[in-house]
């Protein structure tokens, strides 16, 4: 796929994108239990802490984008993981969901900035006929990081404390910027500013976005009310439920990544809005532990053919030098799908329950997929082909 400098480059940026995942992962199944329990907090309080760092992310992803459009990836990413670091030590400090809430506010900004700029990094070193595999590839270094940082997190809860978690959270993004700052950059032109009356958001990125946000309502309802589901339902284990999920994201990214681009994007919308629908509804109904990780593998299958498909229409509408501009805007809908998500799964299951919050999800799943097959309606390879980009 790579000639080999660009294959070493991609190597690096892949495993420390992992590794500053790792620490996005840890906290991800801890945060619902100490909301609830040492700061007593409510279902509408996990919801909103779950969902917090995305209102953060909206803007910081498009800003994000623009900067490593202007001022090079690395840059970009290093100070993204910096922040990342800075929202893990405020977990530390004592002042209630407010301080969480605010945590996470950083940590959304630092996210959008390494997500961003890291995928646009891996964008450039693709061919043009792999550039949806090469995000599906890179997809998995932040699907491993999540499928692996819920265990270091139980662990260190388990032997430690929840300051042992945050700790942890705290010193991996640093590691990762480390590695970073070895690797040599694209040598690449930096982008003029855009055009007066431009707009804030690049052309084609609204349609693909809007059915990525409605995507990801269900994966907010997942990783804030998993474990709750479960608990309640006497099933548990809901931290190896998040696990399951996250490996089903990354074996789907390395089996079906080239999907998006042999049979464009239109199918691979539609088939992953519809098994991220069943899993999510496997899950609403789960009676027991097989089908609650059947249901989970399921969603995460198909969650991991949605975001690559999308991307792949929003990144063939833009040139090369906005290319960082597309992606930064493209994934502030993930975030709105997650800040948005969270709060609605809560507050619908403070007033129905969590059976009825997941089948809003599978609700809105179903929408997504209509939505990607109005997006590419010209199938994804041919898009690329007729782009400038």
């Amino acid at each position: 796929m790579l000639g080999s400098p660009r294959r070493a480059a991609f190597a690096g940026v892949f495993a420390a994108t992992l590794v500053a995942f790792l620490a996005i992962g840890a906290v991800l199944p801890i945060l619902p239990r100490y909301v609830q329990g040492p700061l007593d907090g409510g279902d509408i309080a996990v919801g909103i802490v779950t969902g917090a760092f995305a209102i953060a992310a909206v803007v910081g992803r498009p800003v994000g984008g623009r900067l490593a459009d202007r001022w090079g990836r690395k840059p970009v990413i290093l100070v993204g993981m910096a922040l990342c670091t800075a929202a893990a030590c405020l977990y530390y400090l004592p002042f209630g969901v407010a301080g969480i809430v605010f945590a996470r506010l950083v940590l959304g900004l630092g996210d959008g900035w390494v997500y961003t700029a890291s995928a646009t990094w891996i964008v450039d070193l693709a061919p043009e006929e792999r550039r949806g595999q090469a995000i599906a590839m890179f997809g998995m270094a932040i699907w491993g990081g999540l499928s692996l940082g819920p265990l270091f997190g139980e662990l260190l809860l388990s032997i430690g404390s929840y300051e042992a978690v945050w700790a942890f959270a705290a010193a991996t993004p640093l590691i990762a910027a480390a590695m970073v700052a070895r690797l040599p950059e694209v040598q690449r032109a930096p982008a003029p500013p855009p055009p007066r009356g431009s707009g804030w958001l690049p052309p084609g990125v609204v349609l693909p976005g809007s059915a990525l946000l409605l995507g990801n309502i269900g994966y907010a309802a997942f990783a804030g009310f998993m474990v709750l589901h479960l608990d309640a339902e006497g099933i548990g284990h809901g931290s190896a439920a998040f696990v399951a999920f996250a490996v089903a994201v990354v074996i789907g990214r390395l089996l079906l990544g080239g999907v998006p681009d042999r049979y464009g994007a239109r199918p691979a919308a539609l088939g992953a809005g519809g098994l991220e629908a069943a899993g999510l509804t496997m899950i609403a109904f789960a009676g027991s532990l097989p089908v609650a990780f059947a249901g989970a593998l399921v969603m995460g299958l198909g969650f991991s053919l949605l975001f690559p498909a999308l991307a792949l229409v929003a990144i063939s509408a833009n040139p090369p030098e906005r290319r960082g501009a597309a992606l930064g805007a493209f994934t502030a809908f993930f975030d709105i799908g997650v800040g948005v998500g969270g709060p609605l799964a809560g507050a619908i299951a403070s007033l129905t329950g969590y059976t009825e919050a997941f089948l809003v999800a599978a609700a809105c799943a179903v929408i997504a997929a209509a939505l990607g097959v109005l997006a590419a309606r010209t199938p994804a390879r041919g898009r690329t082909g007729s782009s400038s980009a």
